[in-house]
Parts: structure tokens; C-alpha cells; sequence
């Protein structure tokens, strides 16, 4: 089948799809966040400030965690560190990355946090759906391999041309539900869904929903960053759909409510993912779906037992 990872050279030097790629998906993440920054209310030109000082250090982040977990690729030509042309970043370190920068924007523009995080969520789950075709055109981020011939096609599979074998097409798995959450969290934004909620809303949604799709994908894929026999990515995903889950039910409960059984169904279900990921027993990736959905369902009504109401611009 065969695909040219280089879509031109530019002064005898290759240019990549990979790069053209993730810089549109940046360019177009910045975009939206533009138009969803006065309907925020706030300051103008606040997506492009966020994008100078956060994408520069969500880019270092990136790398840096996934060469902390691939170091035995790196340890004999460490200078190879440097070279991210052909792939090597991991979206939980340029999350973590670009929260730090998000906070020193944050504290220097005086505008509050939540509201931040709020603004870039929908953006985040864009650049990811577009960013994950970097993949396809590295041929990276795939899944099992598929011997069934009736599965055999895209977008199920993808050929991987130095194997010459068909592999689950997990990049395709994870953009599609990035789109589909991009596109529901900007009509609930646009609709004034959050208008009556706390800041910070916005992106623990996003949080959740992208953690429970991570979760099920990463289990299907042939190179996970492991920690021992743990997909850290994974284990973080689900880790990220308890945190939530808390979250939510700590504000029902200070707002003298007890949403106990939508909590404790959560903590079990996503628990129970959590554990198959540690390999404290045998569970596969496609039955955290079930456990996950089950997560998804409890959290949002531990949500809708509080609404608050709060400026999104004052910084505290």
C-alpha cells in the first residue's frame, strides 16, 4: 500500500505530514478557543496568549514523558531525544505541561484558572482528534493484530506496511471519539449548558469523557508506556474518572446533599477498570467499556445535583 511520510522538502530539507498535521491541529484549536473567548467574556486575545507561553512547554512535556517511559529506546543515542520528527509525544505530558503554563498565565493575567481550562477544553479535544492522522501517516499508535480477514479494511484496521500486517486502527478509534467530544462540548458551550456551573466544568467533562475512551483504546494498543506491566496511560485515565467522580460528589455534598448510590456505582465500576489495569485480575480492554459507561452515567447525575453560579473572569 505504502505512504510517503514526507509531504515535501523545503530547502533540500523534508517537511512531514506528522508536523503539517499536529500544526494544523494547533492552528485550528487556537481558532475556536478565539471564538469562544468573548462569549467567556474574557480579555481579547487571551487563546493567543495561551497558546505562546502553553503549546512551547506542552510540546517539551510531551516529549519529556514519553522519553521518562521509552528510555531504553533513547539510553544508547541520547541525542536522538531531540528528534521528534518521527513521532514520540504523549499527550498526558503535554496535558501536564500545558496545566503548569496554563497556572503562570493564569496568576500573570489575573483571570481565573478554571475559566482557562474551561476555554481551552474543546480545543484540546479537537487538536487531539485532528492531531491522532500524525499517527497514520507515522504508521504508529496501533493496535492488535487483526488475522480475520473479514475485519481486514479500514477504518476497523490499518495496514502497517513495514509488518505487512493489518493491525486494530486504534489512532482512528481515539480521533473519532476526540471529534465527536469536540463537537458536544462546543454545542453545550455554545447552548449556555455550563452558564449556571461552576468554572472548571467544562474541561472536567472533557477529562472524564476523554479518560474513558483512553482507558478502553490505550488496553488495545501494541506500544503502551509501560511502568512495570502497568499502562501508565491507562492507569492514569482511570485514575483522572475517579478524581472526578469525587469532585462531583464532594460539591453535592457541601451543598447538604448525598448522592451516595450514583458515587459508590462509580467508584465500583471505574474501580474495578483501575483494577484490571493494575493486573490485580484478568480483564480485558473491551470489558472496561461496560464498567466505564457505567462510570459516565453515575457522574454526570452526582453533576446535576448542584448547579453554582460564579464570575468565570475574577481570579481567587
Amino acid at each position: 500500500m505504502g505512504f510517503d511520510r514526507v509531504a515535501f522538502t523545503l530547502f533540500g530539507k523534508p517537511i512531514y505530514w506528522y508536523g503539517i498535521i499536529i500544526g494544523s491541529a494547533l492552528l485550528l484549536g487556537v481558532w475556536t478557543a478565539m471564538l469562544r473567548e468573548k462569549r467567556a467574556k474574557l480579555p481579547k486575545d487571551t487563546a493567543i496568549d495561551l497558546t505562546l507561553v502553553c503549546a512551547p512547554v506542552a510540546i517539551v512535556f510531551a516529549r519529556l514523558y514519553y522519553v521518562a517511559f521509552e528510555w531504553r529506546s533513547f539510553a544508547s543515542n541520547p541525542l536522538a531525544v531531540f528528534d521528534i520528527r518521527s513521532g514520540g509525544l504523549a499527550i498526558y505530558g503535554a496535558l501536564i505541561g500545558g496545566a503548569l503554563a496554563l497556572a503562570f498565565v493564569s496568576r500573570r493575567k489575573k483571570i481565573r484558572y478554571a475559566a482557562l481550562l474551561d476555554l481551552v477544553a474543546p480545543s484540546l479535544a479537537l487538536g487531539q482528534g485532528i492531531g491522532r492522522w500524525g499517527n497514520f501517516c507515522n504508521q504508529e499508535a496501533f493496535g492488535a493484530l487483526v488475522t480475520n480477514e473479514r475485519f481486514q479494511f479500514f477504518p476497523a484496521c490499518v495496514y502497517i506496511d513495514r509488518l505487512q500486517e493489518w493491525h486494530m486502527a486504534t489512532f482512528f478509534y481515539e480521533s473519532a471519539w476526540c471529534l465527536a467530544l469536540w463537537l458536544l462540548l462546543e454545542i453545550l458551550v455554545r447552548k449556555g449548558a455550563f452558564d449556571k456551573r461552576r468554572p472548571g466544568d467544562v474541561f472536567a467533562w472533557y477529562v472524564l469523557l476523554y479518560s474513558a475512551e483512553r482507558a478502553v483504546v490505550e488496553g488495545l494498543r501494541t506500544d503502551s508506556l509501560y511502568a512495570g506491566r502497568v499502562r501508565i496511560s491507562q492507569a492514569l485515565s482511570l485514575l483522572a474518572m475517579l478524581v472526578i467522580a469525587a469532585w462531583f460528589f464532594l460539591r453535592a455534598a457541601r451543598a447538604q446533599k448525598r448522592p451516595v448510590v450514583p458515587f459508590v456505582c462509580a467508584l465500583v465500576s471505574v474501580g474495578l477498570s483501575l483494577a484490571g489495569a493494575l493486573g490485580l485480575f484478568a480483564m480485558s480492554a473491551l470489558m472496561m467499556i461496560p464498567c466505564n459507561l457505567v462510570g459516565i452515567v453515575s457522574c454526570a447525575v452526582l453533576y446535576r445535583s448542584v448547579p453554582y453560579v460564579e464570575s468565570a473572569v475574577s481570579h481567587t
